[in-house]
């Protein structure tokens, strides 16, 4: 990230620090009050995140900023957004998935479509260890890293009041790392998040067909940005044009497959098939 960039989040962080601090608050009951994770506060205000408009305004709301002051650090975002990036992210940031992880958690509906990987909020720690491994660069540490902080983000689908919808093509199911036992436990993991009040998992059987050819992967975030995934990492698309159009997209997907029972029959069918793979002798 170019150093003038840097230096403005720097300074936009620096200045809800102060404004935080006025307030008498500490940052885990700002990040409660405005709806967002605590390690968001956190990477806002030591300039290692640059927040979006939405965050923005929760968390200027819930610091009950005057106007003056609300538009103050608006101005601050928006020196921010125009500052030259020029710079890679660095190999921390990049496995992390840093953008996707700050527009997730700020988001209350979350619709993500998977035609290769498994969406990232329904990875196992082994599962996603194996994800980071295979990107350009990485090295134990950094891939530790990365494993935490994606096993941390998961908790937000056990908080009241938001919704996850992922919708995976069969394929997704049967692109397997490591070995069968990894599998078999990534889907009981698959299983248990299925029963969740708060999420719906949806597959398309390899039987039916895709209504649109999948190109990539991609999260929604609410109906404000869309969250692509591409060999080089992430990028949020916050042009509402877009964004309309992976609405409609994913919709197709989701009408395309299969949930409930459905997808629970399929997941223990071919956990079934990976228990036979990993000992052929029962056959």
């Amino acid at each position: 990230m170019g150093s003038e960039r840097r230096e403005r989040m720097r300074a936009l962080g620096v200045r809800l620090r102060e404004l935080r601090t006025r307030a008498g608050l500490t940052g885990a009951v700002l990040a409660q009050r405005a709806g967002v994770g605590q390690p968001t506060v956190s990477k806002v205000e030591n300039g290692r995140m640059v927040p979006s408009v939405d965050v923005l305004g929760r968390l200027s709301r819930a610091l009950d900023l005057d106007d003056a002051t609300t538009r103050e650090v608006r101005d601050l975002l928006a020196v921010v957004e125009a500052a030259p990036d020029t710079v890679e992210a660095s190999d921390d940031e990049a496995l992390a998935g840093v953008a996707l992880d700050e527009a997730v958690r700020s988001a209350r509906l979350v619709r993500s479509f998977q035609c290769v990987v498994l969406p990232a909020m329904l990875q196992s720690a082994e599962y996603a260890r194996h994800v980071f491994e295979s990107a350009p660069n990485s090295t134990p540490e950094t891939v530790g890293r990365a494993v935490a902080a994606r096993v941390e983000r998961q908790s937000l689908l056990y908080e009241p009041g938001r919704e996850s919808v992922f919708v995976l093509t069969e394929g997704v199911l049967r692109t397997w790392p490591g070995n069968p036992a990894l599998m078999l436990a990534q889907f009981d993991r698959l299983l248990a998040v299925d029963s969740l009040t708060t999420v719906r998992i949806g597959v398309i059987p390899w039987r039916r067909s895709v209504p649109v050819m999948p190109r990539h992967g991609f999260t929604l975030c609410d109906r404000r940005a869309v969250v692509v995934e591409t060999f080089r990492g992430e990028q949020v698309v916050e042009d509402r044009s877009d964004v309309a159009a992976y609405e409609d997209t994913f919709s197709r997907f989701e009408e395309a497959a299969v949930f409930g029972l459905e997808t629970r029959e399929m997941l223990l069918r071919i956990m079934q098939e990976f228990r036979d793979v990993a000992d052929p002798t029962t056959h």
